[in-house]
């Protein structure tokens, strides 16, 4: 069930988003060693976004897994930048990250809970 939602105002042409989607699900499930098969990635693009009172090119990115290993954050960190400034050319101080792991009964899938 991991969930990669990325918000960002970086001008992306619809082709290049089907990329991004794809980098972004392969990139998750190989940091998290988890099955691509339950990866889920949104890609919001151009929404108003001001960040340092400034709306030059920036990302707000959510990682949520159930058992999200919280020593290894700032790896994560590290990928998801990487991935951002590859497809994007988002420098990483313009990227904020929200890490959550939430309980395995307050996922839900397939009519049921994880």
């Amino acid at each position: 069930m991991p969930t990669l939602i990325i918000e960002t105002n970086a001008p992306t042409p619809p082709d290049r988003r089907r990329e991004i989607l794809r980098a972004g699900s392969a990139r998750v499930a190989e940091i998290l060693g988890k099955p691509e098969s339950y990866v889920l990635v949104l890609f919001r693009a151009n929404p108003d976004m001001l960040f340092a009172g400034k709306d030059a090119p920036l990302a707000y990115l959510e990682l949520k897994s159930l058992g999200l290993p919280e020593g290894q954050t700032s790896e994560l960190s590290a990928a998801l930048c990487d991935l951002m400034k590859t497809h994007l050319g988002i420098t990483p101080e313009r990227i904020y990250i929200e890490f959550a792991s939430p309980p395995r009964h307050m996922f839900g899938w397939n009519g049921g809970t994880f």
